[in-house]
């Protein structure tokens, strides 16, 4: 028993004991083990050895890279990778699996596939705060008129925005360079008129950023984001303190236009997961028909 305990303990193997209410359980295990094992075979075989810095080494009797192979380069050994491809029950760390979706050359939506049929879940991702907007999202914005629509990224930087949302929140008025959503919220004097409870619109928007900003806390810019937010606005500098977490910003959010106040539906959604992009919509509320451009257009 000792034997078998130090030979389970070496390659990382698990033993069940098998019952009745968690025979479904290992039937679902299993078959994960088996799309995975399915998975590194065909990934595997795809490679061939210049790909991946080796020699060819004469024929080979069957296309891709060899089982050991793999296992160097993912600094394993051949007796784990094998069990590994052969849907053996056996634990990956995420190093492990980070190592060999380099070896196999995996994109990243391979690499998330990966991580799901080994651990159940998705790798974790450092978020990148600096990107360009794919044209068809930029059509998809520009679609949605009449309604205001601009897309952020982590960082809350306005990377594009159509005209309706420009007269809503004044995004021309601001540089390119400085044009984020975070800092106009809390050092532009306009914009802070514009929306109806200043205060209590703040407080969410910048709770809802946090949630963003804890995908980026290595980013330098996201960083320099907040320092400098910290000197520039007490309200900000207080407020980040308390360290509240919210969901993205959904709901009715309300402006004031023309002293008049205008009740408009946003909502929010991930239309770049890789690229961390969101698209924000902002629609007249359902009972105030009137676009947004005549709305600007009567009360000027």
């Amino acid at each position: 028993m000792s034997i078998l305990r130090a030979v389970l303990k070496c390659y990382n193997l698990t033993i069940y004991t098998i019952t009745k209410s968690n025979r479904n359980v290992m039937s679902k295990l299993e078959r994960k083990r088996h799309e995975l094992a399915t998975f590194l075979k065909s990934r595997r075989e795809r490679l061939s050895p210049t790909e991946v810095g080796l020699p060819c080494g004469g024929r080979r009797r069957t296309s891709g890279l060899r089982r050991e192979e793999v296992a160097a380069l993912s600094g394993v050994g051949l007796t784990w990778y094998t069990w590994l491809e052969q849907g053996r029950d056996i634990s990956a760390s995420s190093s492990f699996l980070d190592n060999l979706a380099r070896a196999l050359k995996l994109d990243a939506a391979e690499r998330r596939h990966l991580f799901l049929l080994a651990h159940g879940r998705l790798p974790p991702e450092p978020g990148k705060t600096f990107c360009e907007v794919p044209p068809l999202i930029l059509r998809l914005m520009r679609d949605l008129s009449p309604h205001g629509a601009y897309i952020l990224n982590l960082r809350w930087d306005v990377l594009a925005f159509n005209e309706q949302a420009d007269l809503l929140f004044g995004f021309n008025r601001h540089p390119p360079g400085q044009r984020n959503l975070l800092w106009m919220l809390f050092t532009d004097a306009v914009l802070r008129e514009r929306l109806v409870d200043w205060d209590s619109q703040a407080v969410q928007m910048l709770s809802s950023f946090r949630r963003d900003y804890a995908h980026a806390t290595q980013e330098a810019d996201i960083q320099a984001l907040v320092t400098n937010l910290q000197k520039a606005s007490p309200d900000f500098s207080q407020w980040w303190n308390r360290h509240d977490v919210d969901a993205p910003c959904q709901g009715v959010r309300d402006m004031k236009i023309e002293n008049e106040t205008v009740s408009f539906e946003h909502t929010s959604m991930t239309v770049d997961a890789d690229r961390h992009l969101r698209l924000v919509v902002y629609a007249r509320g359902s009972t105030q028909g009137i676009a947004i451009n005549d709305q600007f257009s009567a009360t000027s």
